[in-house]
């Protein structure tokens, strides 16, 4: 308590308001295989379209039923965690090559004689006609029947000329079909287009003749080679064009360079293909170009444009692998990241910082062809082809559509068991392991379509464990009859379909058998899916109508509405010998009248203690999560009557609502000197003692018919 000293008015305030929070119940984590989507992390999936979009659609030709079964319960809840599993040694990225190009250009030199008077023809302006092709061939300018657009440099001197260049064609690259760079010193004109396809031609001509020594403009291909050089001399009309085709180089070879993009995570289902129906599928990329230096790179997702980056590969900041990244770190794109890569340096994005300098590093001996081609004013006309070995200019990706290919989902049989168990050790963890975070509040957890005796003993270990979820288990499709499927459950199964050889025993583990059969949108048949699914979907069903500790079966709670046939047809017999004698399985039945329907809600414990059913574990596990929750901030505060007090009445209410909500019927809470000993006052330790009477489920219903003689008088019976 302050201590005041001088006189005046004061507040004090204090929070006495505490109270047991609350939390969803209906949580459940799927562990499992997808083609595509983020790996080893649980991923919160909200609706059936934000699982499709996330981690694609299912499949039987995905291992496991993974994606079915968090359709299916996402019809009951709306909050699911999804962990996908991978094989780190069979699961790949979807890719493509993309080509690296160079922009066809040709260089405007400065006048070629210093002793006559400078300035482009004194008073005579220059006119340059220029056309530019794209990759398909295709011209761009339509103008002076199709021979291109012109642009007049107007008078000036030498020391204007790229002033002029820049006022005529534009100072930025992100002109449609052509840019304008200068260095300073040399001028050049771009082509937007890069690759082998596209070209640029220019044409040279001033409205009168040269006088004799005049100063004159030149003409070049971006290499320097003297003979490839056309230009304005001192004899007169000089009328001459340049041809220059663009360059492309591919992911062949040894000392091969390329783009590679791939997909953000690995699966097929990044890969670009038809579906059954004949929609596209997969991811693929599209460059298109800008101008200069710039193009567009678009990311398509089942057809469909998903993204748009604007990339060039000399901006730092606008370099494709800063805008969409290389990993899943911090990534910008959902679907993509991109490397440039060359052989035996395929770890290591490669930047290009200029036009030319790094590029002789990073290109090596690989080579960029160019072709020329010149006409003079008499009509000869000259062909060359000229290649820039690493020093290559105005390089970007060539335009098309890449179709991405070649990923692999990593859910191979063979390594299945080791990524659906994953690993605790590392950070973050892997598998199921992931789902041990008191943060994801998970209550109910199943891996359905995997009976891997490795697989499930594990989940059920799990569960055990962090004491936070129930693990549901069933045995294989196909396991046989109502005893092979006790058999299996007891640990003494050799079925070919799964066999198990250690039984099932925990209060945290459920059994539920035979598998029903569901007609599957996405492959467009009826398939047996695994009875889990439905288990968890009706325990989220039970929690929407009624609470956790009400039981999920029956007519009530427990008839499915989407399965139509059951494997195998349960008699009266059948269900009294998997419920009974210290069995376990949880039967799915056919009714004739009312449908199918989960008749049992026992766990796989064999004690006869009240957890030896669902409902009380369920309630268990509520209880602890909210208790943990409502008594953190009693931590470091005195251990005495007060405090105890305060632990009371936060717990006190919090079960009575239960009472009150038919989920007990009679509780205590004890905390004081009776449970708080001075030993356990010395050792810093507050006990309390949680005593309570769960309530139990009517399964066994008996009615007694009496059956008397006219005499007998009834009120008296």
């Amino acid at each position: 308590m302050p201590n005041f000293v001088s006189p005046g008015v004061y507040t004090i305030e204090k929070d006495i308001s505490d109270y047991a929070p609350s939390i969803n119940t209906s949580v459940v984590g799927i562990v499992g295989f997808a083609s595509k989507g983020p790996t080893n992390t649980p991923t919160l999936i909200t609706s059936q379209t934000n699982l499709l979009r996330t981690f694609g659609n299912p499949s039987e030709y995905i291992l496991g039923q993974a994606l079915e079964g968090a359709l299916e319960i996402l019809e009951q809840t709306n909050s699911l965690y999804f962990v996908r599993a991978v094989n780190d040694s069979t699961a790949f990225e979807a890719s493509a090559y993309v080509s690296i190009g160079s922009c066809p250009a040709f260089q405007v030199s400065a006048p070629v004689a210093a002793a006559a008077p400078t300035g482009f023809g004194v008073g005579r302006p220059l006119t340059l006609r220029i056309q530019v092709y794209d990759n398909d061939g295709i011209a761009k300018y339509p103008q002076n029947g199709g021979e291109g657009r012109d642009f007049v440099i107007p008078v000036g001197t030498s020391t204007t000329q790229v002033s002029a260049l820049q006022r005529i064609v534009g100072t930025g690259l992100d002109t449609d079909h052509l840019s304008f760079y200068s260095n300073g010193n040399d001028c050049y004109i771009v082509g937007a287009y890069a690759g082998s396809g596209a070209s640029i031609t220019a044409s040279a001509f001033i409205s009168t003749a040269f006088r004799s020594g005049q100063a004159g403009v030149v003409l070049k291909p971006i290499a320097s080679v003297s003979s490839a050089e056309v230009g304005f001399g001192a004899s007169g009309v000089f009328v001459s064009s340049i041809k220059a085709h663009g360059s492309t180089f591919y992911a062949t070879g040894a000392n091969s360079v390329a783009y590679l993009v791939e997909s953000l995570y690995p699966g097929a289902g990044y890969n670009t293909g038809v579906t059954v129906n004949g929609d596209p599928s997969g991811n693929s990329i599209t460059v298109s170009p800008i101008g200069g230096q710039n193009f567009t790179v678009v990311v398509n997702d089942q057809g469909v444009a998903a993204e748009n980056y604007k990339v060039n590969f000399i901006d730092a900041n606008n370099f494709i692998e800063d805008v969409i990244n290389v990993g899943v770190e911090n990534a910008t794109s959902d679907y993509a990241k991109g490397y440039l890569i060359r052989s035996g340096a395929n770890a290591t994005p490669n930047k290009l910082t200029d036009f030319g300098g790094s590029t002789r590093t990073l290109f090596g001996t690989n080579q960029f062809r160019m072709t020329s081609q010149f006409t003079d004013s008499r009509g000869i006309t000259t062909k060359q082809d000229m290649t820039s070995s690493g020093g290559a200019r105005f390089l970007k990706l060539v335009q098309g559509t890449y179709s991405m290919a070649g990923g692999t989902n990593g859910d191979d049989i063979a390594g299945a068991d080791v990524a659906l168990i994953g690993n605790a050790s590392v950070t973050p963890k892997t598998g199921m392991q992931s789902l041990d975070d008191p943060v994801l509040n998970i209550g109910i957890a199943l891996i359905p379509g995997i009976q891997s005796q490795n697989v499930q003993n594990a989940l059920v270990t799990l569960a055990e464990t962090t004491q936070n979820f129930l693990a549901l288990v069933a045995p294989p499709v196909a396991v046989g009859t109502v005893q092979d499927a006790i058999d299996w459950t007891n640990g003494k199964s050799t079925s070919t379909a799964g066999s198990r050889t250690a039984a099932l025993n925990s209060s945290y583990a459920a059994v539920y058998w035979p598998w029903v059969k569901v007609f599957s949108v996405f492959d467009g048949k009826d398939r047996w899916y695994d009875p889990t699914i439905f288990a968890a979907r009706q325990m989220a069903y039970t929690d929407s109508v009624a609470d956790s500790w009400f039981a999920p079966a029956g007519f009530r709670r427990g008839r499915l509405t989407k399965p139509t046939e059951v494997e195998v047809k349960l008699n009266q017999g059948d269900r009294d010998t998997m419920y009974s004698g210290g069995n376990v399985v949880n039967p799915i039945v056919s009714f004739p009248q009312q449908g199918i329907t989960i008749f049992g809600q026992r766990t796989t414990q064999r004690s006869p203690t009240a957890l030896d059913r669902i409902n009380v574990r369920r309630l268990m596990i509520y209880i602890r999560k909210i208790i943990l929750l409502a008594t953190q901030r009693f931590v470091f505060e005195p251990n005495d009557e007060f405090t105890w007090a305060q632990v009371e009445g936060v717990l006190n209410p919090f079960l009575d609502d239960i009472r009150r909500r038919r989920g007990i019927t009679e509780f205590r809470v004890v905390c004081d000197e009776t449970t708080n000993t001075p030993l356990r006052i010395d050792r810093n330790e507050m006990w309390t003692k949680v005593l309570i009477k769960p309530t139990k489920t009517a399964e066994i219903l008996i009615f007694e018919v009496n059956l008397t003689n006219q005499s007998a008088q009834l009120g008296s019976l």
